[in-house]
């Protein structure tokens, strides 16, 4: 195992654990997530980007690594909570260890806290700055409380216009990298779209010149508000009258581009078994979710919009239809993965809008 480390909150508390993967400090705000499968995925979803992830599952690392379910080519959080990780794989996939990756591609983990009780203080607390360390003795505490994710979007998304031919293409989808997972590309692929990859702040004259049929609005890490270009843009692009559908951050960037407003959770929903309800049909579904922020319910003008999903435990926003463009959006994943299939339906609503338009 590896030398002592320790994780210290920005409000005193200290964990005592053992160090793997890349040596090093780093700061960042610390999150958890109750998946049970999925920490590839995890790993690689960009969403993460600026944050330290606790794993609440206490075994992480047993089917190793595989890269082909990764969600992305870079990793998105900048440390790595577990409170045990399996040194021996065992998968006919496998490629390798976590501890291996790690440090190939640079990630701070720390095993052996009692994650239990850290995930018990964030739930009460709510989320909090952390820093990695081996000296907790000489943590500056002023620093540690100021540290914010910044430029997250423009960190994570492509800097070029990407295509991605398809031999079954029925429609062509520009999909707005804000810090996307791959499994949203793959979905618009299955379902008959060639794929055209945008950076975040391609403009609504651009992608008219691509001559699209639809248009995804990614997931993406940090706070909405913080992408006042790329609220303007999409201002631009609503009047495309392009059929729109938008995830996790797209979703909640949408929103901000129609006037309304967005907040921090106090813990945020990140995990393979959150419920949300249909209001239009009144059934409930469990979704995968990772987010931090949700838009005011109380903000959306329901002249032009209403509310299509709520989350069944704390009731935050979790969909919205728009009236007077053809876009919907919603907070948690259809694409799922990993993850539960049940929404994955809403993928054939946006691809029969298109077809309609």
């Amino acid at each position: 195992m590896g030398n002592k480390a320790y994780l210290v909150l920005e409000n005193g508390k200290v964990f005592c654990g053992e160090a793997f993967g890349a040596a090093g400090e780093v700061t960042a705000e610390v999150v958890f997530t109750t998946g049970m499968t999925g920490y590839l995925e995890t790993l690689t979803d960009k969403s993460y980007f600026g944050q330290i992830v606790v794993q609440t599952f206490p075994l992480i690392g047993n089917y190793g690594v595989i890269p082909s379910d990764f969600e992305g080519n870079m990793i998105g959080p900048r440390g790595y909570i577990v409170k045990e990780w399996c040194q021996s794989p065992s998968n006919f996939r496998s490629e390798g260890d976590l501890d291996t990756f790690f440090k190939a591609r640079g990630v701070v983990g720390l095993c052996g806290i009692d994650t239990r009780a850290l995930t018990k203080i964030i739930r009460e607390s709510g989320v909090m700055n952390g820093m990695i360390t081996t000296d907790p003795a000489n943590v500056d505490f002023d620093q540690l409380r100021a540290y914010r994710v910044e430029k997250a979007v423009e960190s994570t998304s492509v800097k070029e216009i990407e295509r991605h031919t398809n031999p079954n293409k029925t429609v062509t989808v520009a999909l707005m990298d804000y810090g996307m997972k791959e499994n949203i590309r793959r979905k618009l692929e299955k379902f008959g779209a060639e794929v055209i990859i945008c950076p975040y702040n391609t403009t609504a004259e651009q992608i008219r010149a691509l001559g699209v049929d639809g248009i995804m609005l990614s997931n993406g890490p940090g706070d909405p508000a913080d992408n006042p270009e790329v609220i303007r843009n999409l201002q631009e692009i609503m009047q495309l009258n392009i059929p729109l559908f938008g995830i996790c951050l797209g979703h909640q960037l949408l929103a901000l581009a129609n006037g309304f407003k967005t907040e921090k959770l106090k813990y945020g929903h990140r995990g393979a078994n959150q419920p949300v309800k249909n209001l239009e049909t009144g059934r409930v579904y469990i979704s995968s979710q990772n987010h931090g922020y949700a838009v005011v319910s109380s903000s959306i003008d329901r002249e032009i919009a209403s509310e299509y999903f709520i989350n069944v435990n704390d009731k935050t926003c979790e969909g919205i239809r728009y009236k007077k463009i053809p876009a919907f959006s919603v907070q948690f994943h259809p694409e799922a993965c990993g993850g539960p299939c049940d929404t994955s339906f809403l993928f054939e609503t946006f691809f029969d809008m298109m077809k309609k338009s």
